[in-house]
Parts: C-alpha cells; sequence; structure tokens
C-alpha cells in the first residue's frame, strides 16, 4: 500500500510538471523567438528613416521599441513565477497524500496487522489506538473485543481446570466408601460375624457405605450436566460430638486402628453430615497410609469453635512440605512409594472452609496433629 501510495505521488508530480513545463515553454520560449524577429524588423525599420533623415518619426519608433521591450521583461518576470508555483503545486500533492498515508491507510495497516495476529491465535498484543484518526472508535472496538475473546479463553481454561480438579476429587472421595465396603465384605466372606449384631453392624456399614458411592456418583453426574464449579454444600445443625463419635466408629470398625475420645460437653454446629464424613476419612486414611499408626480423634470447645484434632504418631511432614500441603495435587516429599493424588488434605481444607472453619497442621515430634474448627451453632 505504501508503494502504491508512492507511485501516486510521483505520477501526480510528473503531470503537474509536464503541465507547468508546457505552459512555460510556450510562454517563454515561443514569445521569445516570435519577438525577436519583430525586434529585428523594427531596427530594420528604425535604421532606414535615419538613412532617409527622418529622425523624428525614427525617434518615435525608438520610444515605442523600448516600451515593447519594458513590457516584454515585465512578462518574463511573470514567467519566472511558473517553476514556484510548480513547486507549491508538487509540495501540496506530497503533504495531501501524506495526510492521506497517516491518518489513514497506516492505521489501517496496523489493523491489518492486528487482524493477521488474532486469525493466528496471537491475543497477547494490544492494538494501540488513537481516538483523533478516523478508525479511533472502530480500533477501540476491535481491542475490545481481542480482550473479550481473551477473557473467554480464559474463563474456558479455568472451566477445564476445575472440571479436571472435581472429577479427580469425586474420584478419590469414592475409593473411601469402596475400601469400606471390600473390608466389611471379605470379614463377613471370612465369617467374622461371629454374632447376629455383628453381621447386623457389618451389613449396615455396607449399606451406608453404598449410599455414600451413590451420593458421590450424584455428584459426578450433576457436575457433568452444569457449570458446577466445586462440590455444593448443604449445611443442618448438627451435634458435633455425636456424630464424631459414630462417624469415628464406623471408619475405625474393620481395623479398630481410630480412637475417639468423646469430650463431656455438647455442641451444635452447621455442616454437611456428608462432607464432614468425607473430612474425616479422608485425614483418618492418610494417617493410615502414611503414618501407619494408631490415630486418636478428640474435640474440644475453643473460643466458640468446635476443633477436632486428628492425632497419627508417625514422621509427620517435612517442614519446607508444608507452605504447599494443601495445594491441590501436591504430594509431600516423605510419601515414599505410597499411591495417592494429591487430592487429601485440598478437600479437607476445601470442606472446612466452606463449613465457615479452617484447617490447621502441626507437626509435635513423634507424630503429625491435624486440627479442624467448625463455628459453633448459636
Amino acid at each position: 500500500m505504501k508503494n502504491r501510495l508512492v507511485t501516486a505521488v510521483i505520477a501526480f508530480s510528473l503531470v503537474i510538471i509536464l503541465i507547468f513545463g508546457g505552459f512555460y515553454f510556450s510562454v517563454f520560449f515561443e514569445s521569445g523567438i516570435n519577438n525577436k524577429s519583430r525586434y529585428i524588423l523594427d531596427l530594420n525599420e528604425i535604421e532606414q528613416l535615419n538613412e532617409r533623415g527622418d529622425y523624428n518619426t525614427a525617434n518615435e519608433k525608438i520610444a515605442e521599441l523600448q516600451n515593447k521591450l519594458r513590457t516584454e521583461e515585465e512578462k518574463k518576470s511573470g514567467v519566472y513565477a511558473i517553476p514556484v508555483l510548480c513547486g507549491v503545486s508538487i509540495l501540496f500533492i506530497v503533504t495531501a497524500f501524506g495526510y492521506i498515508y497517516f491518518q489513514i491507510l497506516r492505521p489501517f495497516e496496523k489493523m491489518k496487522g492486528f487482524a493477521a495476529d488474532i486469525s493466528a491465535g496471537n491475543f497477547d498484543i494490544p492494538l494501540k489506538y488513537e481516538r483523533s484518526n478516523y478508525f479511533g472508535e472502530f480500533t477501540w472496538a476491535f481491542d475490545s473485543m481481542r480482550n473479550e475473546i481473551t477473557k473467554a479463553r480464559s474463563g474456558e481454561r479455568e472451566a477445564i481446570e476445575n472440571n479436571k480438579t472435581v472429577i479427580a476429587t469425586l474420584s478419590h472421595d469414592i475409593k473411601t466408601p469402596i475400601a469400606s465396603i471390600r473390608a466389611y465384605s471379605e470379614a463377613l466372606f471370612a465369617n467374622m460375624d461371629t454374632s447376629f449384631e455383628k453381621r447386623e453392624k457389618y451389613i449396615s456399614v455396607i449399606l451406608k457405605k453404598c449410599d455414600e458411592v451413590a451420593g458421590l456418583t450424584n455428584d459426578l453426574f450433576l457436575h457433568s450436566v452444569s457449570d458446577l464449579d466445586k462440590l455444593k454444600i448443604s449445611p443442618q445443625r448438627i451435634e458435633i460430638c455425636e456424630f464424631m463419635e459414630s462417624t469415628v466408629s464406623e471408619i475405625g470398625a474393620e481395623r479398630g486402628d481410630v480412637t475417639f475420645i468423646r469430650p463431656d460437653f455438647t455442641a451444635f454446629v452447621n455442616a454437611d453430615k456428608n462432607r464432614l464424613v468425607q473430612l474425616c476419612e479422608n485425614i483418618i486414611n492418610n494417617g493410615r497410609k502414611y503414618a501407619k499408626t494408631n490415630i486418636d480423634v478428640s474435640a474440644a470447645r475453643e473460643d466458640g469453635n468446635a476443633a477436632l484434632y486428628f492425632r497419627d504418631y508417625g514422621g509427620g511432614i517435612p517442614d519446607e512440605n508444608m507452605p504447599f500441603i494443601f495445594d491441590k495435587f501436591y504430594r509431600g516429599s516423605n510419601c515414599g512409594s505410597e499411591q495417592g493424588s494429591g487430592l487429601g488434605l485440598y478437600i479437607v481444607k476445601y470442606i472446612a472452609e466452606k463449613s465457615g472453619g479452617g484447617v490447621f497442621l502441626r507437626n509435635c515430634g513423634d507424630g503429625l496433629e491435624v486440627k479442624v474448627v467448625i463455628p459453633v451453632a448459636e
């Protein structure tokens, strides 16, 4: 486009030069030749008058010739202005085309290059716009479109990441009740239900864990057909000590490695029962997997909160891993060959915070203490 504009400027300039040049030539050179022949005739006439002795007439002719010469000089001085006018015209053309280029064509070239970047998928380069040029508003709208596309792509990436997180979270949580179902089923298969009460308890736990699996698969289904970015929490009023005693008893029944030390107080909290069970199972199963020791669970009332303590007696968590231990998919450096997804404590933190509380870890020298805080309901 720039080459075409330069070619047009040169072409227009040549036309102007040819027009003014032809006019200059016709006025200056042709009139000069004609006047020269007339001057020769006038001089011959004056010479003949002098030879005849008619000096008065000769002097009149001389005066006329002088007037003609003065008039001709004035005309020639006007002709000299033609090159100046030609130069001014060329300057005007260059200025006009320069204005067109800088105010119209160059902004258009920028938008053309910007459109090429957009079509190539490069949304990181902003389009600088000036409201003073003719494409100011259009350029602003074009750059706004780029920003909206960038936001849409960012939202799409975030949605995909959230989708992966929820699926991984649900998959992780499904493993725990399935493991319990398997353990109790093996106990029934091995005829360990030596009494009617034990058999009833085993079957009751299996049915309850089946209900948990059904609830988790329902969460997975809901997530697949909607825009859920996190698991839903449905809080209800719970007496925390009674709930913890029942939950810990079910989790530890098949192994007998978890003990709940019930306190002498009663406290109600607003929390989702199913999510709270997931929280307890994740913490206890983490302790079983990595500490491989017995686990003590206790509760206390602290500053208007119900504090749940989970204490194992293993090696704890390295201090350098502590700042990242709640990040999703993060696993500590002391996991060894144990398999895991790095989602257990991430889920625990999420459930605790959605219940209005939080979770804290502390190495005790001979084990790890996990503290979950949930506000007490009025």
